[in-house]
């Protein structure tokens, strides 16, 4: 795989790769030593470092830019505006969306993000992205070495729902191994579909499809919600959220229900984002 192309972009704000890479939303991105990070999505494996508001990514033309990393990083929407919105009359918010200024919203594979996510749960992020490495190893496809390792695909969901539970041994899921392949064999029994067309669904409708798949629980199902069907409404509530609304907003650590309707009330239909200010806040601070 070649990585002599390389696309620049200037005058580019409200953007920081740690921030994004390292905020909880992606486990396929890894940091080097100088600070950019090096990922693959789908097919397409490349690095990305942003310098003096100079975003470069290598392995990358500007019809690459155009055709999709430009909408895969959510590069039209004004987050300057955005945090002004969120933070007006919060204090919380407004430290939140200082120290994680540079977050964008990554627009994921939906197939990929409902693995990710049922693999994240009851587990920390290096264990989560070590997970997910083996099984793209295993059971993705070799897209060829870029900067001296060999990268390869996720595995769709008709090659996971061929495979037995005993089969993901090797990636030591535990008990999570069955609910991969059981979701994987329901994706592929319809050939995607019913997943293709839950980002175009009303949040209830996708919410129901994501909630029947095995192993898809409410936090997971609003993480899928979130960072693949793109419902920027949907509010996940982990550990780490439940500590920051119950130190910082007051909350009871189980009014899960009183958490969402502040979120629903105050941030609406961008209370996802605002969830990863004050993920990232809480974890680095709290």
């Amino acid at each position: 795989m070649a990585g002599n192309r390389v696309f620049t972009l200037k005058g580019v704000r409200d953007f920081n790769a740690e921030h994004i890479f390292d905020c909880g939303q992606c486990f396929r991105w890894d940091r080097e030593d100088d600070g950019s990070y090096t990922g693959v999505v789908g097919t397409n494996a490349v690095n990305i470092k942003i310098e003096d508001g100079i975003l470069t990514i290598d392995n990358c033309t500007q019809e690459d830019y155009s055709s999709f990393w430009r909408d895969y990083l959510d590069m039209d929407r004004d987050y300057s505006e955005l945090k002004v919105r969120l933070s007006d009359g919060d204090e919380i918010m407004m430290k939140a969306v200082e120290y994680g200024y540079g977050i964008r919203m990554l627009k994921q594979d939906p197939w990929e993000t409902v693995i990710s996510f049922i693999i994240s749960q009851n587990s920390n992020i290096p264990r989560i992205k070590k997970c997910i490495a083996t099984l793209c190893e295993n059971f993705g496809e070799s897209i060829g070495v870029y900067r001296g390792t060999e990268r390869f695909s996720f595995p769709g969901a008709k090659t996971l729902a061929q495979l037995e539970p005993e089969d993901l041994a090797i990636c030591r899921l535990g008990y999570r191994d069955k609910y991969i392949i059981q979701t994987a064999r329901a994706v592929a029994g319809d050939g995607g579909e019913m997943l293709a067309a839950a980002r175009e669904q009303s949040f209830e409708e996708a919410e129901a499809y994501v909630r029947s798949l095995h192993g898809v629980g409410p936090k997971v199902a609003n993480c899928i919600l979130l960072f693949g069907l793109l419902k920027y409404e949907s509010f996940p509530l982990d550990v780490w959220m439940k500590r920051i609304m119950s130190e910082l907003y007051g909350f009871d650590e189980k009014d899960l229900k009183g958490m969402t309707a502040y979120a629903k009330k105050h941030y609406g239909e961008y209370s996802g984002i605002a969830q990863q200010y004050l993920f990232y806040y809480a974890r680095e601070n709290l």
